[in-house]
């Protein structure tokens, strides 16, 4: 694991495991860094699987315009790092990644796409 100034070296994709908010339940999964997203985003069935439950709904921007979701609270673990965070829920089954990594939790880290 890379350092710089005593933060962690991330790449556009990490291995990251999610919990549920009592850590009874886990899941791992390859992630994707995206350093444009305000808050950090998970799929609607890998939510629903840990058991997360919505702690209040909110507007989001996203490229397919303006919606309103849900946000939950997990624990994510991404570099041997732990921590609590807010993720919207959206349905990710399109996409590549079920879990989109975004400022809300990058403030810690340091961003290398050559990584």
């Amino acid at each position: 694991m890379t350092t710089i100034n005593g933060k962690i070296v991330l790449g556009l994709t990490e291995q990251v495991k999610i919990f549920d908010i009592r850590g009874s339940k886990t899941k791992e999964c390859l992630a994707r860094i995206d350093t444009g997203a305000t808050k950090s985003s998970i799929d609607a069935s890998l939510a629903s699987d840990l058991g997360l439950a919505t702690i209040y709904s909110k507007f989001v921007k996203s490229a397919h315009g303006r919606k309103m979701r849900p946000i939950v609270v997990a624990e994510i673990e991404i570099a041997g790092k732990k921590m609590k965070e807010e993720f919207s829920v959206a349905d990710r089954s399109h996409m590549k990644y079920p879990v989109l990594i975004g400022q809300n939790i990058l403030k810690d880290f340091i961003i290398d796409p050559s990584k």
